[in-house]
């Protein structure tokens, strides 16, 4: 039974989480699902979480595509709103599959030195985002995607409630932009920044701060919702997974591997909402998503199977509650 507030609906939230290209066009399929099978408009949620590919999509939904449009856009279906005029290219506007060859040296060695008692306490994503070397790769497209959609006089983003997740490249602290007393930043700046892969992407200045992909921290950030009194949440999550499958090349093993981790880390941030009171759906991609994602989460050539795919077993999921609910 959902919790209603008092004099009007539930309180909602909707948390979308890092994977790359592919886990944007994954998350795409599923947020489409969740319409469908739900009835619920996205864009109306209260709070809209995001973080690196989850980022751009926050911003979209903020500004008031729905998943439909997402849906339609991703497919090369014309479309009208605010994203109908911009050429976005889904190949090519992020660089590629590949990154470019970075920069010699560690990325942040005043990370390491502000953090050397507590680098076993830290992410192994975050420290390692430290030691590899800057990137190269240029997220100006994101920017100006983001910026074609919400306008140059949007302010921070039409919906208040959005709030990007990035990592600060000199401290290692989360940065939730759009809350209420982090740094002051534009949207497109934001988004760049919480997409900012340490290694492949240059990291993104903001008031003499480097930020780089929030995903170092956490690939959902779920926990950052916690005491905002909802009843309800939504994860929407590329990098968890609760069935797996078994590849036998290295590299996807590595992936499903580090894709435990995510899961574990997810589970416990949104543990700490359920425990006061809020029903939490999480949905991941499962084994034929994950078959048709592959190792690399940046090779555009798969997108389409990989949306195709997940408007199927996403649909498939939440019909059969094969998504991690609340069951209370």
């Amino acid at each position: 039974m959902e919790a209603i507030r008092h004099g009007g609906g539930p309180r909602r939230g909707l948390v979308l989480g890092g994977g790359g290209v592919l886990g944007a066009a994954w998350m795409v399929g599923a947020l489409s699902a969740i319409e469908e099978s739900t009835g619920a408009d996205l864009r109306s949620f209260d709070h809209i979480l995001g973080t690196s590919a989850g980022a751009v999509l926050a911003a979209l939904l903020g500004a008031g595509l729905d998943a439909g449009r997402l849906r339609d856009h991703q497919q090369g279906r014309v479309i009208d709103g605010p994203l109908a005029d911009h050429v976005w290219d889904y190949d090519t506007a992020t660089g590629g599959s590949r990154p470019q060859l970075p920069r010699f040296g560690v990325g942040s060695p005043a990370m390491v030195r502000r953090n050397v008692r507590r680098l076993r306490r830290m992410p192994p994503s975050a420290v390692l985002s430290a030691l590899m070397p800057v990137g190269r790769g240029s997220l100006d497209g994101i920017g100006e995607l983001v910026d074609a959609v919400t306008g140059p006089n949007a302010g921070w983003s039409p919906h208040s409630g959005v709030w990007i997740v990035a990592m600060d490249y000199e401290t290692g602290r989360r940065v939730p932009f759009g809350r209420a007393g982090e740094p002051q930043v534009s949207l497109p700046q934001a988004v760049m920044a919480s997409c900012a892969i340490p290694g492949w992407f240059a990291p993104v200045v903001v008031g003499g701060h480097r930020y780089v992909d929030g995903g170092t921290c956490s690939a959902t950030s779920v926990d950052l919702l916690n005491g905002l009194g909802l009843d309800e949440v939504y994860v929407v999550a590329p990098m968890v997974s609760f069935e797996l499958d078994h590849p036998r090349a290295i590299l996807p093993r590595l992936e499903r591997r580090w894709r435990r981790r995510c899961t574990r880390r997810c589970l416990r941030e949104a543990e700490k909402l359920r425990a006061q009171g809020t029903e939490v759906t999480i949905l991941g991609p499962g084994p034929e998503d994950l078959a048709a994602i592959g190792a690399n989460v940046m090779d555009t050539g798969r997108r389409l199977d990989v949306l195709e795919t997940s408007l199927r077993t996403s649909a498939a999921a939440l019909a059969h509650g094969r998504s991690w609910a609340d069951a209370g």
